[in-house]
């Protein structure tokens, strides 16, 4: 690693992944920390899964969201997809000497709503106050515990023929704020930020074999399969016309030389299944809002171990690494 930190450190794609393996674990080892899931699942008399996360979004407000919004949608997900059910927050804010009352108002009250609508308490917190100029205006750490309902999801029990699904569009976060930051298209493009407690419900409660769910945020779909598979016998090849973007997104992307399936989410999951159970869970994702859009994208194979791989609309196929560089610091 390099002696300073840089923006790729904060990008989700591989410079994290060995800030976190070569860092962050061996200096804090124990069984919940290594299991690098989106929460940790803790013994008790209740298992617990408790995660924790931070949010430095610029601009604070963009089409679809907000940073209060996305404090609580981005901590509710990373429990729910661990077969959690949500029920508490903390909620700390680092706020910069001279911001404006009246935004924090706004983003206390867009906090309280998104709570209100994901079933959680905010239960403690914290205030600090940095120096004009020393703080960007706002910065927000959650942290979200839950009861584990859904035990044993986890990519280590993906099979060969498993099917990949996803909920709906991909690439709508991090395309929305980066044009809310450029100024470019303004209003055609939202956030898809939202809480997927309902939706991981609805997946898990139908009884199929789910192998994992996961919320493809910073470093998108294609990082976070790529963590699925990779030092595995497994691979994962992905077919690129089943694969939902809206054409604002497309057009947006190709404009500025980015691929969708390394743009942040907010509000879509990723769900591994068995084969046989696949249109079971499709077809219970799209009844509701947050999966209407759901569709199969691809399959585990043994074809090419450790790969992601995408068979593209021409017929060829492309391997897909994990997202290296920042496409676009200080997006959640």
């Amino acid at each position: 690693m390099e002696e300073i930190i840089t923006l790729d450190y904060g990008s989700g794609g591989k410079k994290t992944s060995r800030l976190i393996e070569e860092l962050l674990v061996p200096a804090f080892q124990n069984p919940a920390l290594a299991a690098l899931g989106d929460g940790a699942i803790l013994p008790g008399a209740e298992k617990l899964v408790f995660s924790t996360d931070s949010f430095v979004v610029d601009p604070l407000f963009f089409p679809g969201g907000d940073i209060g919004k996305l404090s609580v949608c981005g901590t509710v997900n990373d429990l729910s997809v661990c077969g959690a059910e949500p029920k508490f927050l903390s909620l700390s804010f680092i706020i910069e000497e001279g911001l404006p009352m009246e935004t924090l108002k706004q983003v206390v009250a867009s906090i309280r709503t998104q709570a209100e609508k994901a079933g959680v308490q905010i239960v403690t917190g914290d205030t600090k106050v940095v120096e004009k100029g020393r703080g960007d205006g706002l910065y927000i750490n959650t942290a979200g515990i839950g009861f584990l309902k859904y035990p044993g999801l986890g990519p280590e029990n993906l099979r060969e023929g498993d099917r990949v699904l996803v909920s709906g569009t991909v690439g709508d976060h991090g395309t929305a704020v980066m044009l809310a930051r450029s100024g470019m298209m303004r209003g055609e493009i939202s956030s898809d930020c939202a809480a997927l407690g309902g939706l991981c419900e609805t997946i898990l409660s139908t009884g199929a074999r789910v192998r994992v769910l996961r919320d493809p945020t910073r470093g998108g779909v294609a990082t976070t399969l790529n963590e699925f598979v990779e030092g595995t016998a497994l691979g994962i090849e992905l077919e690129e016309e089943q694969i939902p973007v809206r054409p604002q997104v497309r057009a947006a992307c190709d404009m500025l030389g980015l691929e969708p399936l390394y743009c942040a989410n907010e509000g879509k999951l990723l769900a591994v299944v068995a084969a046989e159970d696949a249109e079971k869970v499709l077809a219970a994702m799209r009844q509701t809002e947050a999966g209407k859009d759901a569709a199969e994208i691809g399959v585990v194979t043994a074809a090419r171990p450790g790969k992601l791989v995408m068979r593209t609309i021409p017929g060829g196929r492309r391997i897909l690494q994990k997202l290296a560089g920042a496409q676009l610091p200080r997006i959640c």
